[in-house]
């Protein structure tokens, strides 16, 4: 079953954080198992985004999430945000193209 974590967090270093996952997709590519990953901007909340992340299993996502590369990134990339971002695992039990 398909498995999506949104991740929602604050930043006034959007660019820099961008610049973070473009270089972690680089170094990511041989062994990632997220499949999607999509930023989002809050209308009503300045400098407020959630990240929206796919993976093919909430077993492959704990896999990534398990890895030491995973671990340091996600610390680098709080370093960014004006607060702890806030997590939710969500599994998918519905997705329908439109």
């Amino acid at each position: 079953m398909a498995f999506v974590q949104l991740i929602e967090f604050e930043s006034d270093r959007i660019d820099e954080f961008d610049a973070l996952v473009d270089e972690w997709i680089q170094q990511s590519k041989e062994w990632r198992t997220a499949t999607r990953s999509v930023r989002t901007k809050d209308r009503d909340r300045s400098g407020t985004y959630v990240q929206i992340v796919e993976f093919p299993s909430y077993e492959a996502a704990m896999e990534n999430s398990n890895r030491p590369e995973t671990t340091r990134f996600a610390e680098r990339l709080r370093e960014l945000c004006s607060g702890p971002p806030t997590f939710r695992n969500l599994e998918v039990e519905r997705s329908d193209s439109l």
